[in-house]
C-alpha cells in the first residue's frame, strides 16, 4: 500500500543545500527521498531514547543535590 506524500518547503544554507544536491545527484536519488530517510532516522532515535527512558522510569532516582550531597560527605569532593 503506497501512502500519500505531503508537500512541505524546507530552507537550507545554501552550501548545505548544494551538498545535498551533490549526494543526490551521485545517489541517483532525490533530494525529497534524502531528507525524508534523514527525517525517518532522527523519529527513530526518538523513539528509541523514549523507550529506553521508559524502561528506566521504575527505577529510584535522587536530585542532583542528594547526589552532591552524598559525594561530599564520602570525602569525593
Amino acid at each position: 500500500m503506497k501512502t500519500e506524500s505531503k508537500r512541505v518547503t524546507v530552507y537550507f544554507d545554501p552550501e548545505l543545500h548544494r551538498a545535498l544536491r551533490l549526494k543526490a545527484a551521485e545517489t541517483d536519488r532525490s533530494v525529497s527521498d534524502l531528507v525524508g530517510e534523514a527525517v525517518k532516522a532522527s523519529l527513530a532515535e526518538d523513539a528509541s531514547d523514549l523507550a529506553a527512558f521508559e524502561l528506566r522510569e521504575p527505577e529510584a532516582s535522587r536530585s542532583f543535590e542528594a547526589v552532591v550531597r552524598d559525594l561530599e560527605s564520602r570525602g569525593k569532593l
